[in-house]
């Protein structure tokens, strides 16, 4: 194919989309797809969960390289130093200019790092690249003892799979309770002691204040001066949205890249999808998911846009984190613990269940604990927002509509 290229920087769940959904909509224009890391483009949940285990190394890559051929998608292993809006260029790593007709920013997020004594010692991982996680699965096969910093999903599938390899694992949490940001008390409280019973210390409250050792990690020092042994830690403390080259080419960037409903930047030339990308929500809010639905969503919203079909993006934002036995998912997003909400529990076993929450009577999230049913129903009621009220939920063993057919036992 012939012609200026669409140009996606990126080629994490957004980025790799964006360009197969192009070609699914027929845009005929040359796709190049830039990333710095070296290897066709690979997916990320496996890295925090099977990739840990030890086992198996899984398979990571989207497709084989000789799909991009196929497609005639242009994979080139390089980063883009700057944006040049006005001749639309982008300046790459090696010095080449490239052209764009359209550009995709999916430049995802960098994990965050501790900046307190001794961080810079040996021993102390993040978990974001397949690199990473390689690291840390072959330190788990010699580690004793291991400390993982941040109780969100990240960080508490890091200390499942640790435990499961045989290690004493410590989480540290600076938060009152686990995964505060996005599920409730409930859900923190469940998957506390499950962690518990399954032989994790998990310290809520608490903050690291030094990292102890010689060129190796061997303690974490906490604020009250507590002292955990540690020949490995994990630090799950979230992420930042690379915006960087965005805000230096003078797009709009705050917690993330401000796009529109229909994800284009405040140049209209340039859209940002994914973990990078920050977007108006119903409720008026802006919002930033990191999550690979929201990545795969949007980026299927921006190719149809490029290929002449706008749309807007609305769709109805899911999680789900694997810890041991256990697969919590979630559909919607879990009102602020300050917020007026009720919430309805369904299921009647201890690990088996969804709560429901309402907001001025109106569904807004349900978190399923190995319901798989519950989130699937879920899913589709909140994308038709439907009427269902607290009261109906109440009911002695109610079931959400459209889920006794998805039951298989």
């Amino acid at each position: 194919m012939t012609g200026v290229p669409i140009v996606v920087v990126g080629a994490g769940h957004a980025g790799f989309h964006t360009a197969l959904f192009l070609r699914d909509e027929g845009v005929e224009a040359p796709i190049v797809l830039v990333d710095g890391l070296d290897g066709p483009p690979v997916q990320r949940p496996p890295l925090s969960k099977s990739m840990l285990l030890g086992e198996a190394e899984p398979r990571l890559e989207f497709r084989k390289p000789e799909f991009y051929a196929a497609r005639d998608i242009t994979l080139l292993h390089d980063t883009v130093a700057r944006i040049d809006r006005e001749r639309h260029l982008v300046r790459l790593g090696s010095g080449r200019a490239l052209g764009y007709r359209d550009l995709v920013l999916a430049t995802g997020c960098r994990a965050r790092h501790l900046t307190v004594p001794g961080s810079g010692r040996a021993g102390i991982c993040v978990l974001r690249t397949p690199h990473d996680a390689r690291a840390i699965r072959d330190a788990l096969g010699r580690a004793d003892d291991v400390v993982v910093v941040g109780g969100g999903f990240i960080g508490l599938e890091a200390a499942a799979a640790a435990r499961k390899r045989g290690c004493t694992v410590t989480v540290v949490e600076s938060l009152p309770r686990l995964m505060r940001r996005v599920v409730s008390a409930d859900i923190s409280d469940h998957f506390r002691a499950l962690h518990e019973a399954e032989g994790v210390r998990v310290l809520t409250d608490t903050t690291v204040h030094a990292f102890d050792g010689d060129t190796r990690v061997r303690q974490v020092v906490l604020a009250d001066g507590t002292r955990l042994r540690a020949d490995l830690v994990v630090l799950g403390i979230g992420v930042d949205p690379e915006v960087e080259l965005a805000r230096d080419s003078g797009l709009a960037v705050g917690d993330g890249i401000e796009v529109d409903t229909a994800l284009r930047t405040s140049d209209p030339s340039i859209s940002a999808v994914g973990d990078c990308s920050s977007f108006p929500t119903r409720d008026g809010t802006r919002r930033r998911f990191e999550s690979v639905q929201n990545a795969t969503d949007q980026a299927r919203v921006a190719a149809a846009r490029l290929a002449g079909r706008t749309v807007e993006f609305d769709a109805v934002p899911w999680f789900w984190t694997d810890q041991f036995a256990a697969k919590l998912q979630i559909a919607g997003l879990v009102p602020d613990p300050e917020a007026e909400t009720e919430t309805a529990r369904i299921g009647d076993a201890a690990d088996a269940f969804s709560v429901l929450h309402f907001h001025n009577g109106r569904l807004t999230a349900v978190e399923s604990v190995n319901r798989p049913s519950d989130h699937a129903a879920a899913r589709r009621l909140l994308a038709q927002d439907t009427s269902l009220r607290p009261d109906d939920a109440r009911i002695p063993r109610f079931r959400l509509p459209g889920t006794a057919a998805l039951r298989t036992g």
